[in-house]
């Protein structure tokens, strides 16, 4: 979604002010290996933002372990407990916290980089389908090798549960696949989509404020609302995904049985 600059001046200067002008990758640093493009970009340096931030969060944050948490152990201890939390209830007592640190640090990047994005004038990378998709085959295919691992050959009869009468394979077993296989669409697609329409409803509507701001408060009141609710949205996907990801190591354990 970068912006070209094929355009004269007026075009140029109208592109700058549109709503997906936000989602522009920019380089700042030209990386060339072999062909390959790896540029360091908008998007890289949020990503190393909020990996430093979480980083303070969780060893400065809780470096000190006070019987009485201060605000920032607070958040961490509660974002802790609600990811073992989760663990524990959807995918059991069969080893599920071994996945803590990766169902823990998935939440926690997908969140500040939720979050981060709502400041003027950062960046969203979860608003680019490519970040997002990269994250669900993560998941998906670890979940896929975990399957296999654990239950091997029998790693099939997911697509063909014990019981089902065998003149039913042949319609049931390719809905069971492209099911499947639509889990990392599925996954990337709904936390892009929510990410990049919020975002540009914000712009739109932040323009329509500041050009009706003589009108009074209200329309500031109603930019604050929707601000609010893109943040509950933020959270929410966040949430969503990670809830997705422990659904898919049970079901990765437990076949569905």
């Amino acid at each position: 979604m970068a912006t070209t600059d094929n355009g004269g001046a007026g075009h140029n200067g109208d592109a700058h002010h549109g709503p997906l002008d936000q989602f522009a990758i920019n380089r700042y640093v030209e990386i060339d290996l072999g062909g390959f493009d790896a540029s360091f970009t908008n998007s890289a340096l949020m990503m190393c933002v909020t990996v430093i931030i979480i980083t303070l969060l969780t060893t400065v944050g809780m470096g000190r372990g006070r019987m009485v948490p201060g605000r920032v152990q607070s958040i961490v201890e509660m974002s802790y407990e609600m990811i073992a939390r989760m663990l524990g209830d959807i995918v059991g007592g069969r080893g599920a916290q071994k996945f803590f640190p990766f169902v823990f640090s998935l939440f926690m990047f997908l969140l500040l980089g939720n979050v981060l994005g709502l400041i003027p004038y950062s960046f969203t990378f979860t608003s680019h389908i490519i970040v997002t998709l990269a994250f669900a085959l993560v998941v998906f295919v670890g979940v896929t090798i975990l399957a296999i691992v654990i239950h091997k050959h029998r790693f099939l009869t997911f697509f063909l549960p014990p019981g089902v009468p065998m003149w039913m394979a042949p319609l049931l077993v390719p809905i069971e696949v492209v099911s499947y296989m639509a889990r990392p669409i599925s996954l990337s697609v709904r936390l892009f989509a929510n990410m990049m329409a919020g975002h540009s409803i914000l712009h739109v509507f932040g323009a329509f404020v500041f050009v009706l701001s003589f009108a009074g408060v209200l329309p500031f009141a109603f930019i604050v609302a929707l601000y609010g609710l893109e943040l509950l949205v933020a959270v929410l996907q966040a949430y969503v995904f990670t809830i997705l990801t422990c659904l898919y190591i049970r079901d990765a354990i437990e076949l569905h049985h």
